[in-house]
């Protein structure tokens, strides 16, 4: 907890080994030691990514290695939800359909253009190629509410919202027929859960209605791909327990009349010994606990982080 704790991520300016692997007939895994993943469905007659990295030149990698295995044309994008590392590198797949759900477009209109400055600032390595990224916003050409089955072929492809968790708006693409998920940031593995834009009285029942499916194998939105439902149960049950874990310790403090500065310092230590290891567990507790004390005392709804916002908060709990 010294003064020395670099803002976010900026400290993380190590490049990370990138990992593609086949987790099933028709989905693959594109993951980098903790760093934002992205899944690759190949189906019949196209492609769909899920997840687009956060430029163009990052995204120019996946499709690289995509290429390795088909060259069917890349048709779909899906936005598993709204942040900036999650959609701007959208652009360099020239897909014909960028497809979110209706909440995350509602959520890139009211805070699209916050969130872009805020993440930019937060993550520098991530952004290093920011310039190739177009101006504006990146915009879904089609949305659904609940649930859209999309058919690459005769391949199934359902694009749910299992309930609120990371964002209002998330998305999981499941292949019924394979048992195979790609849950965006409802679920990570060996790495720490951003919820800033969080709903942690809804996370742990969306977890459940993961879990319900029963995957066999899942793209977690941080982390290594988990395969085998041994594998996946684990990724869905230390997802939770964070999240839980953190929760109990904001809404006790807070029901106390601590302040924000106590809690935080309170759970921050709680939490370190279990957790502490995880990718960008410091980058992210200061905000995870800022909402998480939002939602105990008075605001059901996340309030809009800003380039602003990160860095006063930072000062005020880490300075």
């Amino acid at each position: 907890m010294s003064t020395e704790k670099k803002f976010a991520s900026q400290a993380d300016l190590e490049e990370k080994k990138v990992t593609f692997e086949q987790l099933s007939e028709h989905a693959w895994a594109y993951t980098a030691e903790g760093d934002p993943n992205t899944g690759i469905i190949i189906g019949d007659d196209c492609v769909l990514v899920a997840d687009t990295q956060a430029t163009p030149a990052m995204a120019a990698d996946v499709i690289r290695r995509i290429r390795t295995v088909t060259d069917k044309p890349i048709k779909y994008v899906v936005l598993t939800h709204y942040h900036a590392v999650r959609v701007l590198g959208a652009s360099a797949y020239g897909a014909q359909q960028i497809v979110s759900s209706e909440d995350t477009r509602d959520l890139i209109v009211e805070r699209g253009e916050q969130d872009k400055a805020s993440e930019i600032g937060r993550f520098p390595r991530l952004f290093q190629n920011v310039e190739s990224v177009p101006s504006g916003m990146t915009w879904p050409t089609m949305t659904f509410s609940g649930r859209m089955t999309l058919w690459l072929g005769k391949l199934e492809v359902q694009l749910l919202q299992l309930g609120r968790g990371h964002t209002k708006g998330d998305t999981v693409v499941w292949l019924p027929a394979e048992r195979t998920l790609l849950s965006g940031d409802l679920v990570e593995f060996d790495a720490t859960p951003y919820a800033g834009d969080a709903y942690f009285s809804d996370w742990p029942q969306t977890l459940s209605n993961v879990a319900a499916l029963k995957p066999l194998a899942l793209v977690p939105g941080r982390g290594p791909a988990l395969k085998g439902e041994e594998q996946v149960q684990a990724g869905l049950a230390s997802t939770g327990a964070f999240i839980s874990e953190l929760y109990a310790s904001v809404k006790a403090g807070a029901a106390a009349g601590k302040d924000l500065k106590a809690v935080y310092r309170e759970t921050y230590a709680k939490l370190k010994p279990k957790y502490g290891q995880w990718v960008i567990f410091d980058h992210c507790m200061p905000f995870d606990v800022t909402r998480a004390y939002d939602e105990a005392t008075s605001h059901v709804h996340p309030r809009i982080w800003t380039a602003e916002r990160d860095q006063a908060m930072w000062e005020a709990l880490e300075g």
